[in-house]
């Protein structure tokens, strides 16, 4: 049961990470952070989105009351090496998913939480497998304006569904806040989930 006392800060705007967050009745505020999501010359996918998330929670300190913990997340879909981020346009949106009809891809989502004394993270990794996506398939999901807010244009939680065949891993972890891994990150910093 969520308590109506603040127990972290999000660094997040995300409305499926705080609907998690409430899943496991972890109270929280939001604080807005603008965080470029640009990864650096020979960087990992794993380092990039552990790096991504710490940046997030460590911005979201400087603008926090400085009372609690702040969590930072990211999401990314990588396939075959290819970081695939938030679409830049419908057409793009459809290119991803055309680009994951028929294969196995990976989502990898970064949490870190950081205060005055600590900053911490975890990564989850989940292998996502697609059926083969029609090109009328791919357009409606497209006009249904769905993906275009979403790692590798899509939303597992939402009408994408239909088109996973397989999942391997988290699905909380896929919608962007893996709940294994946020309940051992919160025990870190003294903040009990059940």
């Amino acid at each position: 049961m969520m308590t109506n006392k603040c127990q972290i800060y999000l660094a997040s705007k995300s409305p499926r990470r705080a609907e998690l967050l409430q899943q496991i009745g972890v109270s929280f505020e939001m604080v807005d952070v603008d965080v470029p999501e640009i990864s650096q010359a020979n960087e990992s996918a794993e380092a990039f989105v552990q790096r991504l998330a710490l940046d997030k929670a460590r911005a979201g300190w400087q603008v926090s009351n400085k009372d609690h913990p702040v969590l930072g997340a990211d999401t990314i879909v990588v396939l075959d090496g290819e970081i695939l981020g938030k679409p830049a346009s419908p057409a793009d949106a459809e290119s991803m998913l055309a680009s994951l009809s028929g294969k196995q891809h990976t989502v990898m989502t970064a949490i870190a939480m950081v205060d005055a004394e600590q900053a911490s993270g975890r990564l989850n990794c989940t292998q996502v497998s697609f059926r083969e996506i029609t090109d009328t398939e791919r357009k409606n999901y497209v006009a249904s304006g769905e993906p275009l807010d979403k790692a590798g244009a899509y939303a597992v939680q939402g009408q994408a569904a239909a088109f996973i065949e397989h999942l391997q891993g988290s699905y909380s972890g896929v919608m962007g806040l893996p709940l294994f891994e946020m309940a051992d990150l919160l025990r870190e910093f003294g903040i009990q989930v059940v």
